[in-house]
């Protein structure tokens, strides 16, 4: 506790001042935790002093809160991309992070508890920068580095406000992704990398956590060969959770003859564990993807579960607890373009027939960027599913061109998205428009300007190695396994050298 008092005094966050009359004074608690390693050892006893953010009002205490933060498509990018270029990647993290973001507002708080200087119990502080808990805490932290980040010359993308790039020459690049106090760093020049490294550590309080190794509950590892994400960790707190810490493992998530629908007759489900275990299911998909489609599908019945929704979710569990130590595997200097698959399920929903939408991208090793969606209107042919699938996949291939163009990688050649109908290609290429394609919805025809502007390209692939398959339906367990191979969800096992997780 006097340790985070001296953080803040060291800030310069507050002043002691009398307590105002017409401005409201918000209480202050503490707030105690133990951080862990990826091991379950003790790294530190934290304690943090945070502000009763929930008693401010709109207008009056504050006025914008949003910040933006990576998201995990991005970060994903980067390891993927450092693997390609046998890069490391290194991570720093920020010292009471919040406590550097300079005020707009006007904003007072009580003394805290056990720290109440004696003769001045009346007074409170003013605050000059952010306390944790103020709901607008994270807007000026994040002003505050990205106005420092500019000073120094780097530049941030437009399609990722948490993204910044520096260039030293025509070769040499240092490139920055932060996430509220976590920040992830790698490049090409170890010179930039040292610098940047000084530079943060001199002008804020950091940690320097070294290699990249745990990030939001993912564990990553760096070997001389490869890069491998998974979240063991998270995965067996689950199981605790949930009290199938002893159950038995199945082999696939979900039954592939078995469909899921809204009324089942099975009798109603405690919708609030329901609603847990299903949205610690979709966190899981960070490193993956062969849950996805399981933990999308469940998703859509969080209102009203059915006893057998609660079964088949646990099942999905149980399909965890045999694949605890499975991760995403990025091999090193794999040089490859980023390739795209798309596939869909046509009429998968028994409740309104419409259809899923899969699809994931990779540089020629782990998949990085992955979905699987229900389709916002009922298609009429297998082949209409289909392209709306694609059209929602170039939507992603876009975006990921305009990251890796800001990394200096964008591909000089369209980026092939495989498709396993060939009806959908035909429809894409060739400016038809009979009886079967007019009421397709206008948004998903900007395909065609993308394939005419040379952005993708809409290629043939055999069902046999259509690897979004894994996204669209539940699959058996010899086709389910042989998918889970392609997207390089491995287990640490079976790596060479084999690592512990």
């Amino acid at each position: 506790m006097e340790e985070e008092l001296s953080m803040i005094e060291k800030n310069k966050t507050w002043e002691l001042v009398d307590r105002p009359s017409d401005k409201q004074v918000i209480g202050v608690k503490w707030v105690f935790k133990t951080k862990l390693n990826l091991d379950g050892s003790v790294q530190k006893n934290k304690a943090r002093l945070v502000a009763k953010g929930y008693v401010q009002k709109p207008g009056i205490d504050y006025n914008e809160t949003f910040a933006p933060v990576a998201r995990l498509d991005t970060i994903r990018t980067l390891i993927a991309l450092a693997a390609q270029r046998s890069w490391k990647l290194f991570q720093l993290d920020v010292k009471s992070a919040f406590l550097n973001g300079i005020l707009q507002e006007e904003v007072y708080v009580d003394q805290p508890e056990g720290f109440v200087i004696n003769g001045k119990e009346d007074k409170v502080y003013k605050l000059y920068k952010a306390l944790y808990g103020l709901k607008q805490a994270p807007r000026p932290w994040y002003g505050e580095i990205d106005s420092y980040f500019a000073k120094c010359g780097f530049e941030k993308s437009l399609s990722e406000a948490t993204l910044y790039t520096k260039t030293r020459g025509e070769h040499d690049i240092l490139i920055v992704s932060i996430y509220v106090d976590d920040i992830v760093y790698t490049g090409n020049n170890q010179e930039m990398l040292d610098e940047f490294k000084e530079d943060m550590k001199e002008k804020y309080e950091m940690s320097d956590l070294g290699l990249f190794h745990h990030f939001l509950g993912m564990g990553v590892i760096q070997t001389d060969s490869s890069i491998f994400i998974h979240q063991k960790k998270y995965a067996s707190a689950l199981l605790d959770k949930f009290g199938l810490k002893e159950c038995k493992s199945v082999s696939i998530p979900l039954v592939a003859t078995e469909k899921l629908s809204k009324e089942d007759g099975s009798g109603t489900a405690d919708e609030e564990q329901y609603r847990k275990l299903v949205g610690s299911l979709l966190y899981l998909t960070a490193t993956r993807p062969d849950v996805m489609y399981a933990a999308s599908l469940l998703a859509r019945y969080m209102h009203g579960p059915s006893n057998k929704h609660y079964g088949a979710a646990k099942r999905v569990l149980r399909y965890v607890k045999g694949t605890l130590d499975y991760g995403l595997h990025y091999m090193k200097g794999k040089k490859a373009v980023l390739v795209g698959f798309c596939d869909s399920d046509w009429g998968g929903s028994v409740d309104d027939r419409k259809s899923t939408s899969g699809y994931a991208f990779s540089f020629g090793s782990g998949v990085f960027s992955w979905a699987s969606v229900k389709q916002n209107c009922v298609a009429l042919s297998t082949a209409e599913a289909e392209y709306i699938s694609a059209a929602e996949a170039t939507t992603q291939a876009i975006w990921l061109r305009f990251v890796l163009e800001y990394f200096g990688e964008l591909p000089a050649e369209a980026t092939p998205l495989q498709c396993d109908n060939t009806s959908a290609i035909s429809i894409s290429k060739n400016p038809v428009f009979d009886q079967r394609t007019k009421h397709i919805d206008r948004r998903y025809h900007f395909i065609k300007d993308a394939l005419q502007q040379g952005i993708v390209d809409l290629v043939y692939c055999p069902t046999k190695e259509q690897v979004a398959d894994i996204f669209k339906k539940a699959l058996p367990k010899d086709r389910f396994n042989y998918l889970r191979d392609k997207l390089r969800v491995v287990s640490a096992q079976s790596l060479k050298g084999s690592i512990s997780v």
